[in-house]
């Protein structure tokens, strides 16, 4: 049996390499799983950190394209997950149907939702406190980082993935979702109201900084106009770490669940349990 494919997208601030124990574990429950980076992402952190210019003033659309090329050559429609901006780039994959399914995990803010919590406003300072990182990559410090990602927890779990993980990255992506309510053609823009898509999965951490869980269930009021399927699933307590931290197999085996239910037939043996504290909504 063709095994069905996974593209993993990161977000911002994260190396593609931090999806590494996702893909080993889709592999194992059945799937064919790939963790690609942003256009001209060195292929290592260390390489990330050297230079920055590679990946200097690209946008949402530029890494939309860059994983529809991807998928191109898969030879099927894969299920795709993304996180933060990555879950946006899932959603508007789904939205072109181009994915079987997607899964949006703190997804960062699509046109038309509205909330903009001060915690979020901060968590983008770095990027969007200076106009001219329009065109730049940027990084964070150790101390955004823990503000913005590792909040929910302990100072030397956030620290350590700060040194694993972390690269700089485009500011552009940023200055888009902020403008994405003033511009008619904003690149933020998803089709909510495509009926044919596939079943979509929106993750939020209710202790998340940089995406808050109220906007997380903004997003899901964006697709109120489609029959497809659209489900929230609510983690309490995580903040945006929660793909990376010590608690991302939680995650995963949610996600494996979910997609068992709506694709059964995507993987032979994904029998994973999840045991979690969450919160499933309706369909949107």
């Amino acid at each position: 049996m063709t095994k069905t494919p996974v593209v993993f997208i990161h977000g911002l601030w994260l190396h593609a390499s931090s999806w590494q124990p996702w893909v080993d574990l889709f592999r194992d429950a059945g799937y064919d799983p790939v963790a690609p980076g942003w256009p001209h992402e060195p292929e290592t952190v260390e390489e990330a950190r050297a230079h920055p210019e590679a990946v200097a003033n690209i946008g949402i659309n530029d890494a939309v394209g860059h994983y529809a090329d991807i998928i191109d050559g898969l030879g099927a429609a894969p299920v795709v997950i993304g996180h933060s901006f990555g879950g946006l780039i899932a959603e508007k994959l789904l939205g072109q149907d181009l994915a079987a399914a997607a899964v949006a995990i703190d997804p960062a803010q699509i046109k038309g939702v509205l909330p903009l919590p001060l915690a979020q406003l901060r968590a983008g300072f770095p990027a969007l406190g200076n106009p001219t990182n329009l065109h730049k990559a940027v990084s964070l410090t150790q101390k955004e980082f823990r503000f913005g990602f590792g909040n929910a927890l302990d100072e030397e779990e956030s620290d350590a993935l700060f040194e694993r993980w972390t690269i700089p990255s485009p500011a552009r992506p940023l200055f888009q979702a902020a403008a994405a309510n003033f511009v008619m053609h904003s690149q933020a823009k998803v089709a909510t109201d495509n009926e044919h898509r596939g079943p979509l999965l929106l993750i939020s951490g209710t202790a998340d900084h940089t995406v808050p869980d109220v906007v997380t269930r903004s997003t899901l009021k964006q697709y109120r106009d489609s029959a497809a399927v659209t489900e929230l699933q609510q983690f309490e307590g995580r903040g945006h770490s929660l793909t990376i931290d010590h608690g991302w197999k939680d995650v995963a085996d949610a996600v494996l669940e979910w997609l068992g239910q709506h694709l059964p037939d995507a993987a032979g043996d994904a029998g994973h349990d999840a045991s979690h504290d969450l919160s499933t909504s309706a369909p949107a």
